[in-house]
């Protein structure tokens, strides 16, 4: 009997370790850390063995598959030694994929992507088709495929869960823009990470359809590099397109197959020029999938943004909180600032995966009134924006960062928390920060 190894005993890990035991395989899930109690309660309801707090190499090494969770980088040691030992390393995505016949609808960028995968299953669930939400987003892919029938997925793809994949194959691949994120992860060479995200392209047919943003010179740069076989849908904000769909800040045109959607952008539920963009890769989307335009504009206009991701918390004494904890890079920050009309406290900090602020400089000089910088080391922050702000202060919680926010706002002001970094140095994960921030704007 083939035996597959799960590493890692997070929603990826156990969801792959239920399907290989699904689908008859010797199985055995390891995780170098604790597995949290509902994890062990799946893993013993399907009588998989399992271990934690350490990775012992004569359960692991004998496997004849691996399967990665997307956390753990390829030069972790258990890793490095099992492709040593010519044993094949795959991610759930891929391993998933063998035992799905669903159309597969697949979403990556390094932002927007939750946002518009969220946005296009919405979509869907709005046309009445029986569709699955997963990959970086919801329950494991690998488990649902097990325990469930959908007809359609949509998945969120980070560019790790793109690393394992090899012979699985997107119907509809979507790539929002590529800016860089994660470099501590390829070498620190942008190339390396462009070419993770250009995987979601793998193995696509003249049948199949590739989104991406005719805008974004990056992704536009590495289109001729990589072949691609698939229709090519672009969309833009600077130009008109023959097929896919573009935007001239009024309305949004969105062109497939012979047929036209006009959907006016002051009526869409997401504002902003980023959301722009997320709203056409889902129109063009809709249109594939035959959804009536009456379906695709009212979906536009009712979606409701995720949590996390520039979500309205409350107002408070005249002052609207917003967070937007999900924003761990410069460039998700942009896209927060760029969408503000009223003055800004901003919140920003955590742990830096080798920023460059230099991007928004201007938009905060245009934008923010003061900055509160949350994290244990602020010193990059004051460096980068201590020459333009004339306010700059320290939180070590994000309580007290909410406090002090709220003594340098005034009526009419937005307190904005959008990190650009990651939060582990005070915080489990990016929810957990929001979820804090929340409950501290409650508490004013």
């Amino acid at each position: 009997m083939k035996r597959i190894v799960a590493l890692g005993g997070g929603e990826s890990g156990v969801g792959a370790a239920v399907l290989a035991k699904v689908k008859g395989f010797d199985t055995f899930l390891s995780d170098n850390s604790t597995i949290t109690p509902e994890a062990k309660a799946t893993l013993e309801r399907y009588g998989i063995p399992y271990e934690e707090g350490g990775h012992t190499r004569s359960l692991i090494l004998n496997a004849d598959e691996i399967i990665k969770s997307p956390g753990i980088p390829d030069t972790a040691p258990v890793v490095s030694e099992a492709i040593q030992a010519g044993i094949p390393v795959i991610s759930e995505i891929e391993f998933a994929g063998r035992y799905d016949r669903a159309k597969k609808i697949c979403v990556t960028g390094s932002n927007g992507k939750t946002t518009t995968t969220s946005l296009i299953y919405f979509m869907l669930r709005n046309a009445g088709l029986n569709v699955g939400l997963a990959g970086n987003i919801g329950k494991s892919y690998a488990y649902q495929v097990a325990t469930e029938d959908f007809d359609i997925y949509v998945l969120e793809l980070s560019s790790f869960q793109l690393d394992g994949m090899y012979d699985f194959k997107a119907d509809i691949a979507i790539i929002l823009n590529i800016t860089p994120d994660h470099l501590d992860r390829y070498d620190h060479k942008m190339q390396n990470y462009v070419k993770a995200k250009f995987r979601i392209t793998r193995n696509m047919s003249d049948q199949d359809c590739f989104i991406f943003c005719d805008d974004d010179a990056v992704t536009v740069g590495h289109i001729n590099e990589i072949v691609l076989r698939a229709k090519m849908l672009p969309f833009s904000q600077k130009h008109e397109v023959s097929q896919g769909a573009f935007s001239d800040g009024d309305k949004i045109t969105v062109r497939y197959d012979g047929d036209e959607c006009v959907v006016r952008t002051d009526e869409l539920s997401l504002q902003g020029r980023h959301n722009i963009y997320n709203s056409m890769a889902a129109a063009i989307t809709g249109k594939i999938m035959n959804i009536t335009n009456e379906v695709i504009r009212r979906s536009l206009a009712t979606f409701e943004n995720i949590e996390h991701r520039l979500e309205k918390v409350m107002s408070v004494h005249g002052v609207l909180y917003i967070n937007d904890s999900k924003a761990t890079n410069v460039n998700s920050t942009w896209y927060a600032l760029e969408c503000m009309r009223h003055p800004v406290i901003w919140i920003a900090g955590g742990t830096d995966k080798g920023n460059d602020y230099s991007e928004i400089e201007s938009l905060v000089k245009e934008k923010v009134k003061a900055l509160v910088c949350l994290g244990k080391d602020n010193s990059k922050l004051h460096a980068s924006f201590g020459p333009i702000l004339d306010t700059i202060v320290d939180a070590g919680s994000a309580e007290e960062a909410v406090r002090k926010a709220s003594e340098l706002a005034e009526d009419g002001d937005v307190v904005l928390l959008s990190p650009c970094c990651a939060s582990f140095d005070l915080f489990r994960n990016y929810e957990d920060r929001g979820k804090q921030f929340k409950e501290a704007v409650r508490q004013l």
